[in-house]
């Protein structure tokens, strides 16, 4: 805060606590005569006297404006002043922060370093990992981790970049950046987009006109095949997703993998180190993980 408005504060201030203690002694004062009246009457002879409060309620107030007096100088209440007893809600936050820390550290120190397969099969562990995600993760994600248009679902058995424990600590800890850079300008015409983005969808076994799908898929085979495979499957260690299956980060219809393709796209996942610590990552990871298993253990039971 500049001098200017400290200065400011302090008149402002200053003249406040001056009139009310101006105020107090004028309407104290007992004055000669008559007491006076309010004008106010009722019933023809009935007046309001305007007398003044008795002592022990004006000393009352006086004792609040020293206490105010004293307040300020304590606090920081007068601008850029950071008062005598030091005390700001930052150092206050910080401080509760620290208690609250020491706590959930002690609650969880039993879980450090343990694999998520591990704390995946312990009740306890997998309900922390559930509301350290309800705290960290759902806003992108949604609570029941099913993700949304642009965010992955992390309930189901399709992993951009690998489903196994251990990548999805390390997605967790140190994050993602996908990129899918635009290609149109590699393609080389809007028809070869249109032919390579009707192609890419046949992968799904969605239908499409065969013509167009057979002219692009030499065009995807050359240009998409680097990152995506050759049969479409993808590359966990690249994050490029497996364009074969009924999951679409951004969705299967015509426009929005055109929409890819001529735009690119730019999916990060920003690193939670630093921001909830390796236990409480590797709880998450256990809960999402259970998700995951179950929907795979679900396939593979229901299958054929």
């Amino acid at each position: 805060m500049s001098s200017f408005w400290t200065i400011f504060i302090v008149v402002l201030v200053v003249i406040n606590i001056i009139g009310c203690v101006w105020l107090l002694w004028w309407t104290s004062k007992r004055r000669p005569g008559e007491p006076e009246t309010t004008g106010h009457v009722w019933d023809g002879d009935i007046r309001e006297y305007n007398k003044p409060l008795p002592k022990w309620w004006i000393n009352l107030f006086y004792i609040t404006i020293v206490f105010t007096i004293g307040y300020l100088a304590w606090y920081p209440g007068l601008g850029s002043f950071d008062g005598y007893g030091g005390w700001s809600s930052t150092k206050q936050h910080d401080q509760e922060r620290e208690i609250e820390d020491a706590k959930v550290a002690a609650a969880l120190s039993p879980f450090d370093g343990m694999s998520i397969d591990a704390l995946a099969s312990n009740s306890k562990a997998v309900e922390y990992g559930r509301s350290v995600f309800a705290a960290n993760c759902a806003t992108c994600h949604g609570s029941d981790a099913r993700g949304a248009k642009g965010f992955p679902n992390l309930a189901d058995h399709s992993w951009q970049w690998g489903g196994d424990p251990q990548t999805i600590l390390t997605s967790i800890l140190e994050g993602r950046q996908a990129a899918m850079p635009p290609m149109a300008a590699v393609l080389g015409s809007d028809q070869a987009v249109l032919e390579t983005a009707v192609y890419a969808q046949s992968l799904s076994g969605t239908k499409v006109d065969p013509a167009l799908a057979a002219r692009g898929k030499p065009r995807f085979e050359t240009v998409c095949a680097a990152c995506h495979g050759a049969n479409g499957r993808g590359n966990p260690a690249l994050g490029a997703p497996d364009l074969t299956d009924d999951i679409w980060l951004y969705g299967s219809d015509f426009d929005a993998i055109r929409t890819a393709i001529v735009q690119g796209r730019a999916g990060n996942m920003p690193a939670h180190k630093e921001l909830i610590g390796e236990t409480r990552a590797r709880l998450v990871g256990a809960w999402v993980w259970s998700l995951s298993k179950r929907s795979t253990d679900g396939e593979q039971a229901g299958a054929p």
